[in-house]
């Protein structure tokens, strides 16, 4: 097991699922069946995500205010709220704001790609890989602003508390997916522990998890083993 020391500190931030599974207030668990095609599609815009995804990270929001964060106009921000709020992913924020500054968050619930149906659906992996790559576009920025920011603007409290941990290891597909299910949980019931937590000294972190098999790696036969 490896654990990678960013600028000689102690900095650490442990690699949650993400590619699947983007859990807000509730477990992804509770979603297996993933969302259908038409919210798929409708998710599969590199604005969209990016939405769902600041308000899932930072809270709510109003177009405006989402605007200024993406670089985008708060006629676009605004428009695509409502056809995200159409499939269920946002929502206004009830007794905030105005008829002219509404405020918008994340619904609770789990965006899931795991549906077995999309492998068989060219519109649904398209739509996925749209998805997909701006959530691992967004992972990856993070995880480098922290690498290359962290030590300097975070205190040793934080930097003490956060890891970036890597194990190689050899098993089967029953393991691993038995591996991925225990780690999920543990992230599940932190989600479900601390949603919506608003108290002192909280703020927005990140946790990822990856578990997949090596792509170039070569699968033990029969003829293999000893």
């Amino acid at each position: 097991m490896q654990r990678i020391i960013c600028k000689e500190s102690v900095a650490k931030v442990a690699l949650q699922c993400y590619l699947c599974n983007m859990s807000n207030r509730e477990p992804a668990s509770a979603h297996h069946g993933g969302i259908d095609l038409e919210s798929l599609k409708a998710l599969a815009h590199p604005l969209r995500v990016k939405i769902v995804d600041t308000l899932s990270t930072y809270g709510a929001h109003t177009a405006s205010g989402l605007a200024e964060k993406l670089g985008e106009s708060s006629g676009a921000t605004s428009y695509h709220l409502r056809q995200l709020e159409k499939h269920n992913f946002v929502r206004e924020v009830e007794g905030k704001g105005t008829a002219r500054e509404r405020w918008w968050e994340r619904v609770p619930r789990a965006i899931s790609l795991e549906n077995k149906e999309y492998r068989d659906s060219p519109a649904a992996k398209a739509a996925s890989k749209i998805v997909l790559d701006e959530w691992t576009d967004t992972r990856e920025r993070r995880l480098r602003e922290f690498v290359d920011q962290g030590e300097d603007v975070l205190s040793d409290e934080w930097m003490d508390a956060s890891t970036i941990s890597l194990a190689n290891i050899w098993v089967t597909a029953p393991q691993l997916a038995e591996i991925t299910a225990a780690m999920q949980k543990v992230i599940d019931d932190s989600a479900l522990r601390y949603r919506g937590q608003r108290v002192v000294g909280a703020r927005p972190a990140l946790i990822q998890l990856a578990t997949f098999p090596v792509i170039d790696g070569v699968e033990i036969t029969s003829e293999d083993t000893p």
